[in-house]
């Protein structure tokens, strides 16, 4: 739609004919009813009136010299800028054939010569009415997207400061949050923007996807609130019982969040957080657990960080032992594509590892 169009301006109607008498006569017409004529003599002229002013309405002659109406009117629905603009043929040319072909170009309606007053204001008066509302359902619908989007923005920040608060109170309640979940937020974000150039996952990865995990990851390990720090920094070995209750942190951290998201409107970060916190301890062959899911039955979001939460792990120092370098931490976690990863995020990860932080 030409952006020059306004809905409450006195509609100007745009004739093309060669026909100095026709004009006048449509001109006069056209004056009756309250609209601006702007008579032209060939499709040059018409071009150029079109790109001063969009017209709401053009009568076109098909009988015309060099370029004639059928070609004209072809060339305008072509067009993205014109491709809305009514168009009524004007002809002496009254066949059936000359009418369908009119209609299947884009034409919506036709008048045929000589020209009766009362036929020409009706047919005028019905298009530019039909236009009109057109136009103010256009107007209207931009009006409500607008509104539909402000609405979607507020929303979606207020889920997000959900989370955010929840998670800076953990970070002062829980030892376990020290471990700089800002950076795997980060950092899950980056990788996440990486995949979306992937052809695997372009279609799954959108924007609100990559914020959504930028919020979420920062609960992935919520669930380790229900584990005793004495067990969580034990730095000898884990009894079986220590080592279930450690993987048990997954699915409380899914419950409690589950708990949190029981508003009507359902909390879409909180919805991820959940899938995050259960499923990011899952190995791509079947061997992790809750549930021992494989591939891509394990949810995209819980792929990404479990990438991004060994990566940060292994180069950090444990109370059993040193800090692994980038480099090394990077050839362990490729070592372990196909079997605890998912090899097409480790192929991704790797070629934009270097961007990641590291450093807690």
């Amino acid at each position: 739609m030409a952006s020059n169009i306004h809905v409450n301006e006195q509609p100007n109607i745009l004739i093309v004919d060669d026909i100095s008498t026709n004009l006048v006569i449509l001109s006069e017409m056209i004056k009756q009813t309250g609209c601006i004529p702007r008579p032209v003599t060939s499709v040059r002229q018409a071009q150029t009136a079109i790109e001063r002013k969009t017209p709401q309405l053009i009568l076109l002659d098909i009988s015309m010299p060099d370029t004639d109406g059928f070609e004209f009117c072809a060339m305008l629905k072509a067009d993205i800028k014109t491709r809305d603009i009514p168009i009524i043929f004007i002809s002496a040319l009254d066949s059936v054939e000359d009418k369908i072909k009119g209609f299947k170009l884009g034409a919506v309606d036709y008048i045929a010569k000589p020209f009766e007053k009362e036929e020409v204001t009706l047919r005028l008066n019905t298009h530019l009415k039909i236009y009109k509302m057109q136009q103010e359902m256009e107007s209207y619908n931009k009006k409500l997207h607008q509104v539909v989007n402000e609405q979607i923005t507020r929303v979606n920040e207020e889920q997000k400061n959900v989370l955010a608060a929840l998670a800076e109170i953990l970070k002062m309640r829980a030892n376990i949050y020290e471990r700089g979940i800002d950076k795997v937020s980060a950092n899950s974000r980056m990788l996440a923007i990486s995949l979306q150039f992937s052809p695997k996952f372009d279609k799954e990865i959108s924007s609100a996807f990559v914020d959504k995990i930028e919020t979420a990851s920062l609960l992935h390990d919520i669930g380790m609130l229900s584990v005793n720090d004495a067990v969580a920094y034990k730095n000898t070995n884990l009894t079986a019982d220590e080592l279930e209750g450690i993987r048990r942190h997954t699915v409380v951290g899914a419950d409690y969040l589950q708990k949190i998201n029981t508003d009507k409107n359902k909390n879409g970060y909180l919805e991820m957080a959940v899938e995050i916190a259960k499923y990011h301890h899952e190995n791509w062959d079947g061997t992790g657990y809750p549930e021992g899911l494989s591939g891509t039955d394990i949810p995209l979001s819980a792929r990404i960080v479990a990438v991004i939460d060994t990566f940060m792990a292994l180069n950090s120092e444990r109370s059993y032992r040193d800090a692994y370098t980038r480099e090394e931490s990077v050839e362990i976690i490729k070592s372990e594509a196909g079997r605890r990863f998912d090899p097409d995020i480790i192929d991704i990860f790797s070629k934009i590892q270097k961007q990641l932080s590291c450093e807690l």
